[in-house]
């Protein structure tokens, strides 16, 4: 069977995502085979409120035949009543361009723009080949069947939207067919064994086997030998270009390039060995049952504001977990390339509709060299100018005020150990974090990892660490670093700390919630640590039932061994799940759902999970 001509192409390849939402500004994302003509239009009802001219949206053309366009319309909406929006081009609209967007009875998609933050959606870890069912598909169907004015203010994604690092064999076939089908750039690699993206698109280790293709390094924190700089434990199918990068956004957020492609991404090449044949129709089932959920996911975007940010497998796994890893993958060409190309996808798929005014005309002149004016040495140009870049994190214009955090890019480097973990926000950061805070009586801060942890897990993290192993079990949280753990936890007993604080994490595949409060303070504020992983993850089992009851016995309230921990000056009740087991930690995938009162503490903390059940964690007397 071979691919549809490239005049049979969608014209719409993914979105429109809706973003950032405002009461001045609304922002989509949108990826299509050809530059927009026409407008974007909002409707209140039937009533025209405003419209934009979609050829004067800034946008970027990344391939032959295919364009990312930011589209704003600014001007003043109406707050919390129901509106619409609909693309007009070419004597069509999304009703024609994109069905599957439409809710039943919709003739156009609605949202509503909130100055509150009272009801989020959130959660991180999205595994196209976890066995498990997609969260995000539930959420969908409860949006579904919920009235406009009481859908969630917000959806927040916490990292991990792709998985760069461990990609399944069909899956980065249908990569590849996306990139040739859409002309998407080649680029030169440096440094590598291969010359650039055609040559590995034809090389014999394309799939399974681009370990053996990716960079190693004999620094002398790997103890001198030549070994694999990116750590992943599956990387035999890591993305390595920007084009893949961006093909894998179109095919996890679209089911537009899945039905162009029809079934050819399930054949096999001719030279897979017979393990690898049985892993590739084993992983042919699961990304089947991905993409059947994959519209139903379009349409919780289309609807729901969406902000994201990123964590390690956006870009690979132990991203900047050690000075050692960085020295390791920054001083060789290749592995530094293969990082700008995940934080260049990042941006353009991610972080810009967060919040667009943060890349100004300097960013975009980078991004013009690049995508249009394709300047000599413009992509190298533009991932040093990222790698410089300092202001992924950004805040929401809600009440109360979202804080989402970079912890990945502006780390706390050990100064003891190459292959100590470093903090992950660096001193400097964490003070503007705290500028952040001052003078709210109510934030809601997003860490893509838990501030407040498993106390069991991150022992057995520093146990890895003094062990000289860190990379083994990530040994990676807000604890592991004295200097970042010491200014967090000083932030938090500061007298100016808002009264409620919450706090939305993802990455560790499991999910919880604690109350935290100071000891020995009469006026502690009250911190809630919420954590909801993966959308599409799950924690190997039995290894989670093990550390969930380790921790429950050895750091009860009253155990000494609290005294050991740097949180020996916060007391931590952990909230009950609404579970048949006795466990407080959650193995299932799931999106979160939190509910806050006007003071902005938590009214509901639960789960929706993938299978359509929900899940609430109660609050409890003792830890």
């Amino acid at each position: 069977m071979s691919v549809a001509s490239p005049e049979n192409l969608p014209l719409i390849l993914a979105g429109p995502i809706l973003r950032k939402c405002t009461s001045n500004e609304v922002v989509w994302w949108v990826a299509t085979k050809e530059p927009l003509k026409g407008t974007l239009s909002v409707y209140q009802g039937d009533t025209l409120l405003l419209d934009t001219e979609l050829e004067a949206q800034r946008r970027y053309q990344v391939g032959k035949q295919a364009w990312v366009t930011l589209i704003q319309i600014n001007g003043k909406l109406p707050v919390n009543v129901g509106l619409s929006y609909d693309l007009h081009t070419n004597e069509k609209n999304i009703a024609t361009l994109a069905p599957h967007l439409l809710y039943q009875g919709e003739v156009r998609p609605h949202f509503t723009i909130t100055d509150r933050a009272d009801y989020i959606l959130h959660g991180s870890c999205r595994a196209p080949h976890a066995e498990c069912k997609d969260a995000l598909a539930a959420a969908d169907s409860k949006v579904a069947s919920t009235p406009i004015q009481e859908r969630p203010d917000m959806l927040l994604m916490s990292g991990d939207q792709i998985y760069a690092d461990h990609v399944a064999g069909p899956l980065l076939n249908a990569i590849t067919h996306v990139v040739d089908a859409l002309g998407l750039m080649d680029e030169i690699l440096p440094q590598s064994p291969i010359d650039c993206m055609q040559a590995l698109h034809q090389h014999d280790e394309h799939l399974y086997g681009r370990q053996s293709l990716l960079p190693k390094s004999s620094s002398g924190w790997l103890s001198g030998k030549e070994k694999p700089i990116f750590s992943s434990k599956e990387c035999v199918n890591h993305l390595i270009t920007f084009s893949e990068f961006f093909a894998m956004y179109l095919l996890v957020w679209s089911p537009a390039m899945w039905s162009y492609l029809g079934k050819r991404y399930q054949n096999p090449p001719l030279n897979l060995t017979a393990s690898n044949a049985t892993k590739w129709q084993e992983e042919t089932s699961l990304i089947d049952k991905f993409v059947s959920e994959i519209p139903f996911v379009a349409r919780l975007m289309a609807h729901i504001p969406t902000y994201m940010i990123f964590d390690d497998h956006d870009v690979t796994d132990d991203w900047n977990l050690t000075i050692g890893w960085e020295k390791a993958a920054y001083e060789n060409s290749f592995a530094h390339r293969i990082i700008g190309n995940g934080l260049m996808s990042y941006w353009l798929c991610q972080a810009w509709g967060n919040q667009p005014s943060r890349f100004n005309e300097e960013f975009h002149r980078y991004a013009d060299n690049l995508f249009s004016a394709r300047v000599a040495d413009a992509h190298e140009e533009f991932v040093e100018y990222l790698y410089q870049f300092e202001r992924w994190h950004y805040t929401t214009e809600t009440s109360p005020k979202v804080v989402v955090l970079d912890t990945r890019t502006r780390r706390w480097r050990s100064e003891s150990k190459m292959n100590k973990p470093s903090g992950l926000m660096d001193w400097e950061a964490l003070i503007e974090f705290q500028q952040q805070l001052l003078h709210q009586d109510k934030v809601v801060v997003v860490s893509p990892a838990p501030m407040f942890g498993v106390k069991f897990i991150e022992a057995l993290q520093r146990l890895a660490t003094w062990l000289g192993q860190p990379l083994v079990i990530d040994a990676e949280n807000w604890m592991a670093h004295p200097g970042s753990a010491n200014t967090l936890l000083s932030i938090f007993t500061h007298t100016k700390t808002p009264t409620n604080f919450v706090i939305l994490s993802g990455d560790v595949h499991y999910s919880f919630a604690y109350d935290i409060e100071l000891r020995y303070r009469k006026s502690s504020p009250n911190i809630y640590q919420i954590t909801c992983s993966g959308f599409k993850n799950q924690f190997p089992e039995p290894l989670l039932s093990i550390c969930d009851t380790a921790d429950t016995l050895l750091y009860s309230p009253r155990s000494p061994l609290n005294l050991l921990t740097k949180r020996k000056r916060l007391r931590i009740k952990k909230r009950t799940p609404t579970t048949r087991s006795r466990r407080k930690l959650v193995n299932q995938s799931a999106i979160g759902e939190l509910k806050l009162s006007d003071t902005g503490k938590p009214s509901y903390i639960g789960l929706l999970t993938g299978e359509n059940t929900t899940v609430e964690f109660k609050a409890t007397s003792e830890e």
